[in-house]
């Protein structure tokens, strides 16, 4: 925060007499001043701050379709789409005009004791575009908090049906899974770096195999050996509430596909244990995975549905979670037998979140928006093709407009034939970020996840935008790379 040379500036700023407070936000002007406030104000997620302080990041200011603005007027692709979320990119006319025009009515009421109407009209919509047996909507928040319900809900569900006494009570998730942050979510999640910390606070889960390895035909040869795995599990399945999954593939793993037909057949197993399917669709959700859903993809129809980021196309945090109406009758009763879902956050359904979210759900079903979708992946897996035999690119993976572009010192020797393993870089290197460095430095924004960098651009992204993001992350490599 900026000071003054006097005893004021050990005050707050509201504190400061108002010659000194219009003083000190006049001079908020240039990109280093902001940067300097950022530093001493702002702790920012998933981020060590003591490195922070040394680096030379944007502060965005605006943003126009695929492109993010800085407070320079400097313009970058958003190629991670926000973190997963503008799904329509940028300054949307139909979602702008849906916003204000419930402005003009309200911007939020409580759904407790009450209803509203936004909240009605995007509830309606979310059971007519998900699978047929989901007829419930629950709001909250955030991904972590529409995993947080579904695991409450089934948890209640069954001791609602079997009693106080039911095993019914242990979740299964896989390894290398992410489900959001908070205690439930990470209890079920499995990615080590982010949870390990927390184990003292976390519920206790089983977590199942995935089939791992360096490219698709070494990971479709483990799907026996996984399965195998999984039913030894499930010959336990009456412990288990329910079984938690990404359907189709891993994104925060660093977007790992799961071989064809994987997620339906652990589900189908699982079913047949007597397990609630839970699928998490905050990130495959609303176009990522080439149709609306992961889960028609897939071919599934889950018990429970976790539906946010592109939920509300990146303009409010707005969560949801379908139920089947098998979950929802089971919380039904008198008053007195208190099997109410005892559940429920401030802004539960807020109406400006809904507003834009219901616009969000038109546009996807617009008829040409899911061969859209299909085409910009295609488009840009054509585009990143000259990665594929990159010297320091040991996999290209993509899930419909996914991608995960894994780095690493050495390639080496084929899965299955003689040679050296694959070697990884230093993780003093940190090279995805250097990568996501360089690409900011040529005009786009990547994210890394360790050593791989995910590109996950908007939907409605055009071809000579796919086709630059595609030529900054190859020569962002590149520099990295060389600078390793």
């Amino acid at each position: 925060m900026t000071t003054t040379s006097d005893s004021s500036g050990a005050l707050p700023r509201h504190l400061l007499p108002e010659d000194k407070r219009e003083s000190m936000e006049e001079s908020v002007r240039n990109h280093d001043q902001w940067r300097a406030i950022d530093r001493e104000v702002l702790w920012h997620p998933f981020t060590q701050m003591s490195g922070w302080m040394d680096e030379s990041f944007p502060v965005i200011e605006r943003a126009e379709g695929s492109e993010l603005i800085d407070v320079d007027g400097v313009r970058y692709l958003d190629g991670v789409s926000s973190l997963w979320c503008s799904i329509h990119g940028h300054g949307v006319a139909e979602v702008d005009q849906a916003i204000k025009d419930q402005l003009d009515q309200v911007a939020h009421s409580t759904l407790l004791g009450l209803s509203s109407v936004s909240a009605i009209r995007l509830a309606e919509a979310l059971v007519d575009v998900t699978p047929r047996n989901l007829s419930r909507v629950f709001y909250s928040d955030s991904g972590s908090t529409a995993v947080e319900v579904a695991l409450k809900m089934a948890f209640q569900y069954w001791r609602q049906k079997e009693g106080e006494t039911s095993k019914r009570s242990r979740f299964l998730c896989f390894q290398g899974s992410y489900h959001g942050d908070t205690i439930g979510s990470v209890s079920v999640g499995g990615m080590d770096l982010f949870h390990q910390i927390f184990s003292p606070l976390l519920f206790s889960v089983t977590h199942l195999p995935v089939p791992e390895g360096p490219s698709t035909q070494a990971r479709d040869a483990k799907v026996d050996q996984c399965l195998s795995e999984i039913d030894r599990v499930l010959e336990q399945g009456d412990q288990y509430a329910a079984l938690v999954m990404e359907p189709g593939v891993q994104g925060a793993a660093g977007i790992r596909p799961y071989p064809e037909g994987f997620t339906a057949e652990v589900c189908r197993r699982a079913r047949e244990a007597g397990l609630l399917v839970i699928l998490d669709e905050v990130a495959t959700g609303f176009g990522r995975s080439g149709h609306l859903l992961a889960c028609e993809r897939e071919g599934i129809e889950p018990d429970l549905l976790c539906l946010a980021k592109g939920l509300s196309a990146g303009y409010l945090p707005l969560a949801a979670t379908l139920a089947s109406e098998r979950i929802y009758e089971g919380f039904l009763g008198a008053h007195e037998e208190y099997r109410t879902f005892f559940h429920g956050h401030t802004f539960t359904g807020n109406a400006l979140a809904c507003a834009a979210a219901l616009a969000s759900v038109r546009l996807c079903l617009r008829p040409d928006f899911l061969e859209r979708c299909r085409s910009l992946g295609d488009d840009l897996e054509a585009c990143l093709e000259p990665l594929r035999s990159h010297p320091n690119v040991l996999e290209v993976r993509r899930y419909g407009s996914m991608f995960g572009i894994e780095l690493v010192q050495e390639c080496g020797a084929p899965e299955g034939e003689r040679g050296p393993k694959p070697r990884s870089f230093e993780e003093s290197l940190r090279m995805g970020h250097r990568v996501i460095e360089e690409a900011r430095h040529r005009g786009a924004i990547l994210r890394p996840l360790g050593d791989t960098v995910v590109l996950m651009p908007p939907l409605s992204m055009a071809m000579n935008e796919i086709t630059r993001l595609a030529e900054i992350t190859i020569a962002a490599i590149g520099a990295a790379v060389g600078r390793g």
